[in-house]
Protein backbone atom coordinates (compact mmCIF):
# COMPACT_ATOMS: atom_id res chain seq x y z
CA UNK A 1 0.00 0.00 0.00
CA UNK A 2 1.55 3.27 -1.15
CA UNK A 3 -0.41 5.81 0.88
CA UNK A 4 0.56 9.46 0.50
CA UNK A 5 0.35 11.18 3.87
CA UNK A 6 -0.79 14.81 3.75
CA UNK A 7 -1.32 16.78 6.95
CA UNK A 8 -1.92 20.12 5.24
CA UNK A 9 -5.68 19.60 5.11
CA UNK A 10 -5.71 18.78 8.83
CA UNK A 11 -3.68 21.87 9.69
CA UNK A 12 -6.15 24.02 7.78
CA UNK A 13 -8.90 22.79 10.11
CA UNK A 14 -6.77 22.86 13.26
CA UNK A 15 -9.06 25.47 14.91
CA UNK A 16 -11.85 22.87 14.89
CA UNK A 17 -9.61 20.43 16.76
CA UNK A 18 -8.58 23.13 19.23
CA UNK A 19 -12.26 23.84 19.83
CA UNK A 20 -12.78 20.14 20.47
CA UNK A 21 -9.84 20.08 22.90
CA UNK A 22 -11.44 22.92 24.85
CA UNK A 23 -14.66 20.92 24.94
CA UNK A 24 -12.81 17.87 26.24
CA UNK A 25 -11.08 19.84 28.98
CA UNK A 26 -14.33 21.58 29.92
CA UNK A 27 -16.40 18.45 30.38
CA UNK A 28 -13.47 16.67 32.05
CA UNK A 29 -12.99 19.47 34.58
CA UNK A 30 -16.71 19.67 35.37
CA UNK A 31 -17.01 15.91 35.83
CA UNK A 32 -13.91 15.62 38.01
CA UNK A 33 -14.90 18.53 40.26
CA UNK A 34 -18.49 17.37 40.76
CA UNK A 35 -17.42 13.71 40.91
CA UNK A 36 -15.04 14.45 43.78
CA UNK A 37 -17.78 16.17 45.77
CA UNK A 38 -20.37 13.46 45.16
CA UNK A 39 -17.77 10.73 45.62
CA UNK A 40 -16.86 12.11 49.03
CA UNK A 41 -20.50 11.93 50.11
CA UNK A 42 -20.87 8.38 48.81
CA UNK A 43 -17.65 7.30 50.55
CA UNK A 44 -18.96 8.63 53.86
CA UNK A 45 -22.25 6.81 53.30
CA UNK A 46 -20.43 3.54 52.53
CA UNK A 47 -18.44 3.77 55.76
CA UNK A 48 -21.45 4.78 57.83
CA UNK A 49 -22.63 2.36 60.54
CA UNK A 50 -26.19 3.23 59.48
CA UNK A 51 -27.53 0.54 57.16
CA UNK A 52 -29.96 2.94 55.45
CA UNK A 53 -26.98 4.99 54.26
CA UNK A 54 -24.51 2.19 53.61
CA UNK A 55 -26.67 -0.09 51.45
CA UNK A 56 -27.83 2.55 48.88
CA UNK A 57 -24.25 3.80 48.52
CA UNK A 58 -22.98 0.25 47.99
CA UNK A 59 -25.66 -0.43 45.37
CA UNK A 60 -24.77 2.84 43.63
CA UNK A 61 -21.11 1.87 43.33
CA UNK A 62 -21.93 -1.67 42.22
CA UNK A 63 -24.29 -0.36 39.55
CA UNK A 64 -21.61 1.81 37.95
CA UNK A 65 -19.00 -0.90 38.28
CA UNK A 66 -21.12 -3.37 36.35
CA UNK A 67 -22.69 -1.31 33.56
CA UNK A 68 -21.03 0.09 30.38
CA UNK A 69 -20.22 3.77 30.47
CA UNK A 70 -21.86 4.49 27.12
CA UNK A 71 -25.20 3.26 28.47
CA UNK A 72 -25.11 6.05 31.05
CA UNK A 73 -24.52 8.63 28.33
CA UNK A 74 -27.48 7.36 26.31
CA UNK A 75 -29.72 7.15 29.37
CA UNK A 76 -29.11 10.72 30.50
CA UNK A 77 -29.47 12.07 26.96
CA UNK A 78 -32.43 10.06 25.67
CA UNK A 79 -34.26 8.61 28.68
CA UNK A 80 -33.95 11.21 31.46
CA UNK A 81 -35.63 14.01 29.47
CA UNK A 82 -38.62 11.72 28.85
CA UNK A 83 -38.82 10.43 32.43
CA UNK A 84 -38.34 13.82 34.10
CA UNK A 85 -39.97 15.92 31.37
CA UNK A 86 -36.96 18.21 31.09
CA UNK A 87 -34.72 19.48 28.32
CA UNK A 88 -31.24 17.97 28.21
CA UNK A 89 -28.46 19.12 25.90
CA UNK A 90 -25.38 17.07 24.96
CA UNK A 91 -23.11 18.92 27.42
CA UNK A 92 -25.47 18.49 30.36
CA UNK A 93 -26.14 14.82 29.59
CA UNK A 94 -22.47 13.99 29.11
CA UNK A 95 -21.48 15.88 32.27
CA UNK A 96 -24.13 14.04 34.30
CA UNK A 97 -23.04 10.68 32.93
CA UNK A 98 -19.37 11.31 33.62
CA UNK A 99 -20.00 12.89 37.02
CA UNK A 100 -22.09 10.00 38.30
CA UNK A 101 -19.58 7.49 36.93
CA UNK A 102 -16.59 9.27 38.41
CA UNK A 103 -18.32 9.71 41.77
CA UNK A 104 -18.70 5.95 42.10
CA UNK A 105 -15.02 5.32 41.48
CA UNK A 106 -13.75 8.33 43.44
CA UNK A 107 -15.76 7.12 46.42
CA UNK A 108 -13.80 3.86 46.32
CA UNK A 109 -10.53 5.77 46.12
CA UNK A 110 -11.47 7.79 49.20
CA UNK A 111 -12.86 4.83 51.11
CA UNK A 112 -9.88 2.65 50.22
CA UNK A 113 -7.45 5.28 51.46
CA UNK A 114 -9.26 5.67 54.77
CA UNK A 115 -9.77 1.96 55.53
CA UNK A 116 -6.11 1.29 54.71
CA UNK A 117 -5.12 3.11 57.88
CA UNK A 118 -4.50 0.70 60.75
CA UNK A 119 -7.41 0.35 63.22
CA UNK A 120 -4.99 1.20 65.99
CA UNK A 121 -4.96 4.80 64.76
CA UNK A 122 -8.68 5.09 65.45
CA UNK A 123 -8.28 3.42 68.82
CA UNK A 124 -5.43 5.73 69.76
CA UNK A 125 -7.50 8.78 68.85
CA UNK A 126 -10.41 7.46 70.90
CA UNK A 127 -8.08 6.94 73.86
CA UNK A 128 -7.11 10.60 73.58
CA UNK A 129 -10.76 11.56 73.88
CA UNK A 130 -11.30 12.50 70.24
CA UNK A 131 -14.66 12.12 68.57
CA UNK A 132 -14.76 10.09 65.35
CA UNK A 133 -14.98 13.23 63.21
CA UNK A 134 -11.98 14.74 65.00
CA UNK A 135 -9.95 11.54 64.57
CA UNK A 136 -10.82 11.45 60.88
CA UNK A 137 -9.80 15.06 60.31
CA UNK A 138 -6.68 15.24 62.47
CA UNK A 139 -5.18 11.75 62.30
CA UNK A 140 -6.68 9.52 59.60
CA UNK A 141 -7.06 11.86 56.62
CA UNK A 142 -3.53 13.33 56.75
CA UNK A 143 -2.18 9.77 56.39
CA UNK A 144 -4.82 8.55 53.96
CA UNK A 145 -4.46 11.41 51.47
CA UNK A 146 -0.97 10.32 50.51
CA UNK A 147 -2.29 6.87 49.67
CA UNK A 148 -5.17 8.28 47.65
CA UNK A 149 -3.10 10.42 45.29
CA UNK A 150 -1.95 7.75 42.83
CA UNK A 151 -5.35 6.05 42.30
CA UNK A 152 -7.04 9.47 42.24
CA UNK A 153 -4.77 10.67 39.44
CA UNK A 154 -5.23 7.43 37.51
CA UNK A 155 -9.02 7.67 37.78
CA UNK A 156 -8.94 11.31 36.67
CA UNK A 157 -7.00 10.36 33.54
CA UNK A 158 -9.57 7.67 32.80
CA UNK A 159 -12.31 10.28 33.03
CA UNK A 160 -10.53 12.54 30.54
CA UNK A 161 -10.22 9.63 28.11
CA UNK A 162 -13.85 8.67 28.68
CA UNK A 163 -14.95 12.15 27.54
CA UNK A 164 -14.59 10.75 24.01
CA UNK A 165 -17.89 8.91 24.58
CA UNK A 166 -19.60 12.31 24.53
CA UNK A 167 -19.06 12.25 20.76
CA UNK A 168 -21.96 9.78 20.57
CA UNK A 169 -24.22 12.61 21.77
CA UNK A 170 -22.84 15.06 19.16
CA UNK A 171 -21.11 17.08 21.87
CA UNK A 172 -18.21 19.02 20.38
CA UNK A 173 -15.31 17.42 22.22
CA UNK A 174 -12.05 16.41 20.54
CA UNK A 175 -13.12 13.12 18.98
CA UNK A 176 -16.39 14.55 17.64
CA UNK A 177 -14.56 17.48 16.07
CA UNK A 178 -12.05 15.04 14.58
CA UNK A 179 -14.89 13.11 12.98
CA UNK A 180 -16.15 16.34 11.44
CA UNK A 181 -12.70 17.24 10.10
CA UNK A 182 -12.23 13.73 8.70
CA UNK A 183 -15.55 13.96 6.84
CA UNK A 184 -14.54 17.32 5.38
CA UNK A 185 -10.96 16.50 4.39
CA UNK A 186 -11.33 12.80 3.53
CA UNK A 187 -8.09 12.32 5.46
CA UNK A 188 -9.07 10.12 8.43
CA UNK A 189 -5.59 8.65 8.91
CA UNK A 190 -4.00 12.05 9.29
CA UNK A 191 -6.85 13.43 11.40
CA UNK A 192 -6.90 10.58 13.92
CA UNK A 193 -3.10 10.51 14.05
CA UNK A 194 -3.12 14.17 15.05
CA UNK A 195 -5.90 13.53 17.57
CA UNK A 196 -3.95 10.66 19.12
CA UNK A 197 -0.94 12.96 19.44
CA UNK A 198 -3.09 15.65 21.09
CA UNK A 199 -4.49 13.18 23.63
CA UNK A 200 -0.98 11.90 24.34
CA UNK A 201 0.48 15.37 24.85
CA UNK A 202 -2.43 16.41 27.06
CA UNK A 203 -2.31 13.35 29.30
CA UNK A 204 1.48 13.11 29.33
CA UNK A 205 1.72 16.74 30.40
CA UNK A 206 -0.86 16.26 33.13
CA UNK A 207 0.87 13.05 34.20
CA UNK A 208 4.18 14.86 34.59
CA UNK A 209 2.55 17.57 36.71
CA UNK A 210 0.74 14.95 38.79
CA UNK A 211 3.96 13.01 39.47
CA UNK A 212 5.69 16.20 40.52
CA UNK A 213 2.84 17.00 42.89
CA UNK A 214 2.82 13.46 44.27
CA UNK A 215 6.57 13.59 44.97
CA UNK A 216 6.19 16.91 46.77
CA UNK A 217 3.42 15.53 48.96
CA UNK A 218 5.51 12.50 49.87
CA UNK A 219 8.48 14.69 50.77
CA UNK A 220 6.31 16.83 53.01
Amino acid sequence: MNYQWDFNAVLEHLPMLVEGLVGTITIGAISIALGVLLGGVIACMRMSPTVLLRIPATLYVDFYRNTPGIVHFFWFYYALPVVANISMGPLEAAALALTTQSAAFYSEVFRGGIVSIAPGQWEGAKALGMRRSQALRRIILPQAIGRMIAPFIERSFEIIKTTSLASTLAYGELLYQAMQVASITYRPLEVYTVVAAIYFLLLFGLSSLAKSFENRVRIV
